[in-house]
């Protein structure tokens, strides 16, 4: 069982930046990361195929938000730049074997989350 361990989360006024990690027991070719605001589903934000071979992007955070992976680490990074109080949701670390995208549901293992929040 693939264990995954977010951490970095916390309060930011808009504008600032957080950088999330997240910790894998062992690596998966594609990891991601996913946001679930209140009263809402969860989306995708960013994943990452092959330590960078191929990388997706919601359009709500282009050009904002970056992920990144230290393969040697089994560790998945997320740079979020430039944030506003829409991107307050918590931020789950997820993680599948085979194609990789945004769409929660074709992830098999999930991290507990972390909150980020964002005020104006």
């Amino acid at each position: 069982q693939v264990q995954l361990v977010e951490s970095g989360g916390g309060s930011v006024q808009a504008g600032g930046s957080l950088r999330l990690s997240c910790a894998a027991s062992e690596y998966i070719g594609c990891m991601g990361w996913f946001r679930q605001a209140p009263g809402k589903g969860r989306e995708g934000v960013a994943a990452m195929y092959g330590g960078g071979f191929s990388t997706y992007y919601a359009d709500s955070v282009k050009g904002r938000f970056t992920i990144s992976q230290d393969n040697a680490k089994n560790t998945l990074y997320l740079r979020m730049n430039s944030l506003k109080p829409e991107d307050t949701a918590i931020y789950f670390c997820a993680a599948r074997r085979g194609d990789c995208g945004l769409n929660p549901a074709n992830y098999n293992y999930w991290g507990q989350g972390t909150q980020v929040t964002v005020s104006s």
